[in-house]
């Protein structure tokens, strides 16, 4: 397959199937930078079409958390008491722009990341019926 920019989904799936032939490509080959070109045009193809969010604020948090082993009592220092960072671990609280810089310092968390609002927690909606003494009556003719 001679390679070209990815236009449809056609070209797509054609230049993943040509891909895969390619996969055991020895290094420094021919073979090999029809991989690697075939790669970048796959690649600008699927930021195009299929991009991919940055993750929820509070998400990224926990998960920063999770991979550092980090307590709520350790985010103190970034977030501030206790109560803080209960409220902001469960949405109640934003982001202050202070805490912000502190979890981006402290943690590495990416400011883009940490500036987004985030997700709220879906609640039920509520539907109301309007009462019967609030209904609109028609207007009589004078």
């Amino acid at each position: 397959m001679k390679p070209k920019v990815i236009k449809t989904q056609a070209d797509y799936r054609a230049a993943l199937a040509h891909l895969e032939t390619l996969m055991n490509a020895q290094p420094s080959t021919p073979q090999a930078e029809e991989l690697e070109l075939f790669a970048v045009l796959i690649e600008n193809y699927e930021q195009e079409h299929f991009p991919i969010g940055l993750p929820d604020p509070v998400e990224a948090i926990k998960f920063r958390m999770e991979q550092q082993g980090l307590t709520r009592k350790d985010l103190e220092p970034f977030i501030g008491n206790q109560s803080k960072v209960s409220e902001v671990l469960n949405r109640k609280r934003p982001l202050s722009v202070a805490m912000i810089r502190a979890l981006h310092t402290g943690l590495g968390i990416p400011s883009e990341v940490l500036l987004q609002v985030p997700d709220q927690p879906r609640k039920a909606a509520k539907s109301r019926k309007p009462s019967a003494s609030k209904s609109v009556q028609p207007a009589s003719a004078h």
